[in-house]
């Protein structure tokens, strides 16, 4: 192989991000400070949220959300049963129980439909996930959530750029949670952040990732009496970015609009590629929506899927994956079904025909390379080989 491998992403970093990280080391504040305050300023602005607050991972994230929402021992809440594990582990470690539910084939988000069915007098609470990019419907979500009076966390780790009628992901619940993995459009290392448009609910969350301080170390030592500490009225937690990722991600949001156009225009190119293949079943974006791309995801199947037959065309879907991997090309599965993992499905005693599409969407789906600087020329080498293996 004479070209150079192709990654499934890498971040785009370049001068200003050097830069910008040199400015913490140089001043030795490094952490929680002006830089973040600056990051999350700038990224409320683009989601269009009263009020946004980094935190040190999407899971933290989630987690400050449903202890701010009052999450206790003996609640229940619904979550997608094919989703990174974090969406439920989060319900978990307050004690509660998740609940999980299937997806619709077509999307990868939450079968609403079945979420209805699940709803019971312990449920508080739904953590619909916009995956890979594309927003569940919140118009329904919402409307049930609001009839039976149940809190809604939004886990938009996928959801950046993400949109229904023009408003951004994050901002049509209770809360909404964001990563900034390496994977995603903009990335801190790690990373995470909060969202909301309810003020005070968001003041709860910067004390709770403070350990539940009535004021921050940084808010603290710009006033008079800095030797004095804060005083810490609720059980919080350490989960703090620090100055050098807020840095990073302020130049990062600085790029956000040209990412994500990058990302939807290498999506098209890939739509048009792989146009007319009936074996792929490519990424869908429904009338109104504007779909983040963090991933571009297919379900690949050489005939309709089934229970019965999801084995042998895993089978197939894992050989082609291989075929690529010796071509140099990384792929990935979509994510797991959460539901599914050794944990869950022992404690709950979960099985597979109980999610029938989570199932088949964790052994068919197929996520090809995807970042700004993947060239017209790669996508086009991904998909003459994908096709290649799939015909092998």
């Amino acid at each position: 192989m004479t070209r150079a491998p192709i990654p499934i992403s890498r971040p785009w970093f370049g001068q200003e991000e050097r830069e910008a990280i040199v400015e913490p080391l140089e001043t030795g504040w490094v952490v929680q400070g002006k830089w973040v305050e600056e990051f999350e300023a700038k990224f409320a602005a683009f989601a269009g949220a009263t009020v946004a607050a980094a935190t040190t991972s999407c899971t933290t994230a989630l987690h400050l959300a449903v202890a701010a929402l009052g999450l206790k021992p003996g609640d229940e809440v619904i979550v997608p049963a094919f989703t990174w594990v974090s969406t439920a582990n989060v319900v978990e470690y307050m004690g509660a129980t998740p609940v999980f539910c299937d997806v619709d084939l077509d999307t990868f988000n939450i079968n609403i439909d079945q979420l209805e069915s699940l709803l019971g007098p312990r449920t508080v609470g739904i953590i619909p996930v916009h995956l890979f990019g594309l927003c569940a419907d919140m118009g329904r979500i919402g409307s049930i959530a609001s009839k039976r009076g149940l809190w809604v966390v939004e886990d938009a780790a996928c959801g950046f750029g993400a949109r229904i009628d023009g408003r951004h992901a994050g901002t049509f619940g209770d809360l909404g949670c964001f990563s900034f993995h390496p994977r995603k459009a903009l990335t801190t290392g790690e990373g995470g952040m909060v969202t909301t448009m309810n003020g005070p609910l968001g003041t709860k969350i910067r004390s709770l990732r403070d350990h539940g301080a009535s004021r921050s170390d940084f808010a603290r030592h710009q006033a008079s009496s800095a030797f004095l500490l804060s005083d810490y009225d609720l059980l919080g937690y350490n989960y703090r970015m620090t100055d050098i990722q807020g840095a990073l991600g302020s130049v990062q949001m600085d790029r956000a609009q040209a990412i994500l156009e990058t990302r939807t225009r290498q999506a098209g190119l890939y739509d048009e590629h792989l146009n007319g293949v009936t074996w792929l079943r490519r990424p869908t974006t429904p009338a109104g929506y504007d779909h983040g791309y963090q991933s571009y995801v297919s379900l690949l199947a050489l005939e309709p899927p089934t229970m019965e037959n999801a084995i042998r065309l895993s089978d197939h879907r894992n050989r082609v994956m291989a075929q690529l991997e010796t071509e140099g090309i990384a792929t990935r599965q979509g994510t797991h079904a959460a539901a599914l993992t050794g944990f869950y499905a022992t404690k709950y005693g979960l099985r597979p025909e109980q999610f029938p599409n989570s199932f088949l969407a964790e052994r068919l789906t197929l996520a090809l390379p995807l970042f700004a600087a993947l060239t017209d020329a790669e996508i086009a080498v991904v998909c003459e080989l994908l096709t290649g293996a799939v015909d092998a």
